[in-house]
Parts: structure tokens; sequence; C-alpha cells
């Protein structure tokens, strides 16, 4: 897909309240790398190829409050290394950072990779179905959820089927709807999830499903930036307001930092809905 040329701010746009980026990946120099490389030939050019600590740097140099930082382990065997990566950076940026923990679902000793990631004190699980390719619904989830559960400690789930890539391992449509999370957020009500990109391609459906329970989150990274065709207008003023966050995906996009945080400014919401979407629903969703 096409990179867009757009212009970047300097910082965050007068006027807006305080911005937590929910949704930001940062890897070891070598993770990012192939990482770049693979978005290159499946995907699109990276607009800001840049290591951990400049990615850190820049968006909290730009005006950017908090960041809540990703990782994802696409093999076994690397989620230790990864965890410990990250509780540093942490550490470095302390206050200003958040980091969640990332596993392979299913490799040996998962959940007591899980456990000591949060003992050593990140904030929450991210998974990725089309890198990690898991089924919500597997048996190799429950231990998952159930540490995360007893931990209170939430997860970022991608589990919408887009974007669908022939380059992933595993189909999305086989592994992915909002049927099969319903059920996991109907087994655990005490287990907070965040689904990533509004759900999409099923916006709508996701939409509907954070109405009726009280421990599913939405985020808006690369929803709301008019770079996917959507089923649906997305009109955030009908979204439940307490349970969307603001999030980028950089350093992971291709066209500018703060092309949404504009285009929320630009959407007429109340006041209130604004601050809750751009930092009051992060603090929440990850107890900040």
């Amino acid at each position: 897909m096409p990179s867009i040329d757009d212009q970047e701010g300097k910082t965050v746009p007068a006027g807006l309240p305080s911005v937590i980026d929910a949704h930001v990946h940062i890897f070891p120099r070598s993770i990012f790398a192939a990482v770049w490389k693979w978005f290159e030939e499946n995907a699109w050019r990276i607009r800001y190829q840049i290591p951990s600590a400049e990615v850190i740097n820049f968006l909290l140099g730009h005006g950017i409050k908090h960041i809540v930082a990703y990782q994802y382990a696409h093999k076994p065997g690397i989620s230790r290394g990864l965890n410990a990566y990250m509780t540093e950076k942490c550490k470095e940026y302390e206050g200003r950072v958040t980091g969640l923990a990332t596993v392979l679902p299913g490799e040996k000793d998962a959940q007591e990779i899980l456990q000591e990631a949060f003992d050593n004190g990140l904030a929450g699980l991210k998974l990725h179905s089309h890198v990690q390719c898991f089924d919500v619904n597997s048996r190799d989830m429950m231990p998952l959820y159930e540490c995360c559960s007893v931990n209170k400690k939430p997860i970022v789930m991608h589990v919408g089927r887009e974007p669908k890539s022939p380059a992933y391992h595993c189909d999305p449509y086989k592994l992915c709807n909002v049927e099969k999370l319903a059920r996991v957020l109907l087994d655990f009500p005490d287990l907070k999830i965040c689904v990533p990109h509004l759900g999409f391609d099923e916006t709508a459906g996701y939409r509907k499903l954070i109405e009726k329970y009280d421990n599913l989150w939405v985020d808006t990274t690369m929803a709301i930036s008019g770079y996917f065709p959507l089923e649906e207008e997305i009109d955030l003023g009908l979204y439940r307001p307490d349970r969307v966050m603001y999030g980028s995906d950089f350093p992971s996009i291709p066209y500018n930092w703060d092309r949404e945080i504009k285009i929320l400014q630009e959407m007429d919401l109340p006041s209130l809905v604004l601050e809750k979407i751009l930092s009051g629903n992060a603090v929440d969703f990850f107890n900040l």
C-alpha cells in the first residue's frame, strides 16, 4: 500500500488535553530491522524507521505525555529476552513509558514467562493473532487469561481480522471474529481486554460489543486515519465514550505521527469525550 507524504506537526496541537499514546511499538534493533523489511515487502513503507530510544524520545519530545509500549514474540524462545528489554526501557523512562509483556501462546512455560514479566513490573500483555497464529478460544490461551485476571493485568489483543496479508502463516479470518472474543469476555468478566484498530474490519460488531461488555475497550490505531477502506464510516460520537483509547501504532505507520490526533481534533467531539479518548480511558485501562 502507498505511503502518504503529509506534513507532520512539531508538537501536539494547541488546545487539546494531555495525550497518552496507548499503542506504540519498540523492539531490539535486530527485530525492528526485520519488522521494517517485512512491512516494506508486504504492507507499506514505514515512515519512521528509527530505533526504540528514538521512538520514545520523538514522541515525548513532540508533546506526548505518556507512552504505552508493545512488543510481540513471533517465535518460541524469545519472550523472556523481549520482556527483559521492555523492563529496562520502562526503568530508563520511568514515569513516562508503561510497557506490556509478550509471550507466544502455547510455547513452553508460557504462563511462567508471563508471571515473571508481571513480577518484574510490566503492566499487561500484548498479543497479535495474525503474527502469533492463535485462536482466542484455544486451550493455550486459557492460562494466559487466568494469569492476567489473577494479577489484575489487562490484555491488548489484535484479533480484528484486518489488515490481512498472504505473508502471514495463518488466515486471520479463520482465527478472529467478534463472536469468538465475546466468549472470552463472558468467561473472564474481570479481565480487561482491548482490541486495537477499532476491531477492523468488524468495526460495527466491536462497537456493539463494548456496549454489552464492561471489560472491553478498543483503540483508534490507524482506523480513523483514512488509510484503510472500512465497512462503515467511523463516528466516534456513536461509541461508548469511556471505552475508546487513542493510539498511533508509531513508528510502524505510513504517514505522519500526529495524523490521527489532528483528525480527532476535527471531529467536534464534546471536550470531556475528547479528554477520555486522548488520555482518561488509557489511565483507567492500564491503571496508570
